[in-house]
């Protein structure tokens, strides 16, 4: 790590909260800001949060809580993005609450747009809901509109409503001394965050304050941060890698410049624009984000680094990271953010995947020795030889504790065992993988419920399909808009067509 100007840095903690106080006690830090919040606009008007603010206001926020609640009890946050949803994050962990972030649903929305709130509100049974106040108002309206969701509305009336708006008056009344830490202990679940439902429906997650503090001082040495670094996220701060983000801030130092999802998605640009503005050093986004910022529909990640090579982007920037929600999030990366950046160019590809993982053993630090990562005959639960494909596992203290009311899917996914390791638990990923070359790389080669199956035991990822036929016509085939499966014994393939009148002027002539 590169110490320079870098300030102190402290003994682990067991969990991410305490390192709060720390960084906020100390001259330097106290007026540093910790949260800066960015809204879209010609001059990105913004909020900030300095580390003595964020504290003094998580201390008041803690104490409020405990008024109407008692410490274990769950409560559900329905803020919407902001320094306002960061406060009330730090403010329920001190208060030893477990929370549930979901974003609040509009109440006048249809009514289909209510199943994630009722999941998590049936799930979860929270005994209070922390909101805006004029967000308990709409839900006082809705409760007694005759075309409300009936389940959707008892479950909110038997809520107990916190209003952030009185916990903002009351902060004066409310500062209390960090003497003696009650919040939540390493081992106890503080936190109820849902997977993404990318891949199916989302699941309650149980996360304790342990296993995220793991989990986020091993991605704050993998990604080199420390007190100078500045973050630049637009992630949803609801759950995985936009909630864990945040801990990341406190445990590093570092200073995260936020913006709404929602304003990336209008206007991709404000990304590129904040990473300037701010002079950011690190910045999280799925994969997607890259090819959307230089064109829309475009599906490459090179193409990003093409662009912008020549207004100096070292291509070694890009550190291709493996996470899940099983594990908190952060799981692994191939670069190393302390390298030397001619190292990147050289790392190998497969299948034109970059790799997610190095397992050689002389990369790991302490900490690291910890987390065990191999790939798995999904059948026989034994490991594979390198250079066979099969199911990533993952043994680490930042493992989840499993899916909340889900217990035989819980024993599936996070019980897996070895022969030789009967006494170490595996989270099975469910992702498939592949380790290549001497310093053993780490390849996410897609999801294990979508592979097909052919005869002779062979089998293909669906992508793999997809990507060969956009690649052979990529004029008149919209990128991203493909999707292979099987069916009996064929495999379909149903495609968009670009909508442009003169390519398919020129399609009806290569077809008619």
């Amino acid at each position: 790590m590169n110490q320079e100007n870098c300030g102190p840095c402290f003994p682990d903690q067991p969990v991410a909260d305490l390192y709060l106080p720390l960084w906020a006690n100390l001259p330097a830090y106290r007026s540093k800001p910790a949260f800066i919040w960015a809204e879209d606009g010609s001059n990105h008007a913004t909020k900030t949060l300095t580390y003595a603010q964020l504290n003094d206001s998580v201390q008041s926020i803690s104490s409020q809580l405990l008024i109407p609640l008692q410490r274990g009890d769950t409560v559900v946050i329905l803020c919407s993005p902001g320094l306002e949803l960061v406060e009330i994050i730090f403010g329920c962990q001190r208060a030893g609450l477990l929370s549930v972030p979901i974003f609040p649903p509009d109440p006048s929305f249809p009514k289909q747009n209510y199943l994630h709130p009722v999941r998590a509100l049936s799930q979860t049974k929270p005994k209070a809901a922390i909101a805006h106040r004029d967000y308990i108002t709409k839900v006082q309206q809705y409760n007694s509109s005759p075309f409300n969701d009936k389940k959707l509305a008892q479950m909110l009336q038997n809520l107990k409503w916190v209003s952030t708006d009185d916990i903002k008056d009351n902060k004066a009344g409310f500062k209390f001394s960090f003497s003696l830490y009650n919040g939540c202990k390493p081992d106890e679940v503080y936190l109820v965050q849902y997977t993404s439902g990318a891949t199916g429906i989302p699941k309650p997650v149980l996360v304790t304050a342990g296993s995220a503090a793991h989990d986020v001082r091993m991605a704050r040495k993998s990604y080199d941060l420390h007190p100078n670094s500045v973050i630049v996220s637009w992630l949803p701060q609801y759950h995985d890698c936009g909630l864990m983000f945040l801990l990341l801030t406190i445990v590093s130092g570092a200073t995260c410049v936020l913006t709404a999802p929602g304003a990336f998605v209008n206007r991709p640009r404000l990304w590129l624009e904040l990473i300037s503005e701010f002079s950011a050093t690190c910045t999280p986004v799925p994969s997607f984000t890259l090819p959307l910022v230089v064109k829309r529909g475009v599906e490459s990640i090179g193409e990003f680094v093409d662009v912008f090579k020549p207004f100096g982007l070292n291509p070694s920037c890009i550190s291709p990271s493996c996470g899940l929600a099983e594990n908190c999030t952060f799981v692994s990366t191939a670069c190393r953010g302390n390298e030397d950046s001619t190292s990147f160019p050289n790392i190998p590809t497969h299948n034109k995947l970059l790799p997610s993982a190095r397992l050689a053993p002389w990369c790991m630090n302490n900490e690291e020795e910890d987390m065990d990562i191999i790939v798995v005959n999904e059948e026989t639960c034994e490991p594979v030889e390198d250079g066979i494909e099969g199911e990533i596992w993952i043994s680490s203290p930042s493992n989840a504790s499993g899916y909340l009311g889900h217990p035989s899917l819980t024993r599936e996914v996070f019980q897996g065992r070895l022969s030789n390791k009967v006494n170490r638990c595996f989270v099975r990923a469910g992702d498939r993988g592949i380790v290549i070359g001497e310093e053993r790389f780490l390849f996410v080669t897609g999801r294990c419920s979508d592979t097909i199956k052919l005869h002779n035991n062979l089998e293909i990822h669906p992508h793999y399909i997809e990507t060969t036929a956009y690649n052979s016509c990529p004029k008149f085939l919209r990128g991203g808009c493909l999707v292979a499966f099987k069916v009996s014994n064929a495999i379909v393939l149903v495609a968009e067509m670009q909508r442009s009148e003169k390519d398919m002027t020129v399609l009806r002539s290569i077809y008619m």
